[in-house]
């Protein structure tokens, strides 16, 4: 029962992440891109976690739930507004995916962990499943980002971008990262972002 429900629930993620406008190329076959995304968050949450419960797999699945709806020029330029636009959105995801989940009968205190892991609660404090979570999304963003993160912002603003992104990242995270196949400047970029000072 609980097998069904979970895929009744991940289908349902996925044909609300199908409408995304935006797409992206996954193994040279063009997709909605928050589904490519929430497909390989999943992944990547099973293979850091191979005993990942139900709610972070839902949380995984759900975790940028129709994002291109609240675009982020809803909100103003620079780091203040950035910020503003993911609190927002992290709010609308966990709100989204509740209503997906109570529609599969998932009992609250479930809806309310997957909730808390995407809104990465905890993230710093404890909480392996959303140190997971934080390292998973990381992953995807080098995996499918990265490169047009370097070509938009150039090097040495990537370099400070991705040192954020790898001091959040558990030791377990970064191993895993130093091993994605990156372009010669997305590994030329970790490198820096690695150095000492």
């Amino acid at each position: 029962m609980s097998g069904e429900r979970l895929a009744r629930a991940i289908a349902a993620i996925d044909a609300a992440n199908a409408d995304d406008p935006s797409t992206i190329v996954v193994d040279g076959v063009a997709r909605p891109k928050e589904q490519a995304h929430a497909e390989m968050m999943t992944a990547w949450v099973q293979r850091l976690d191979p005993d990942a419960d139900d709610a972070q797999l839902l949380a995984a699945r759900a975790h940028h739930l129709r994002r291109w709806v609240v675009p982020r020029a809803d909100y103003p330029d620079g780091r203040a507004g950035y910020l503003r636009w993911r609190t927002a959105q992290k709010k609308r995801h966990a709100d989204d995916v509740a209503a997906i989940l109570t529609a599969e009968g998932y009992a609250e205190s479930t809806i309310a962990r997957v909730q808390s892991i995407v809104r990465k609660e905890g993230l710093g404090h404890g909480d392996p499943a959303v140190q997971t979570h934080e390292d998973a999304l990381c992953l995807v963003f080098l995996q499918t980002q990265f490169d047009d993160l370097i070509a938009r912002l150039g090097h040495e603003r990537s370099v400070e971008v991705v040192a954020k992104t790898l001091a959040k990242m558990s030791e377990r995270g970064r191993e895993v990262a130093l091993g994605l196949p990156l372009s010669e400047a997305g590994a030329a970029v970790v490198r820096e972002a690695l150095a000492p000072g």
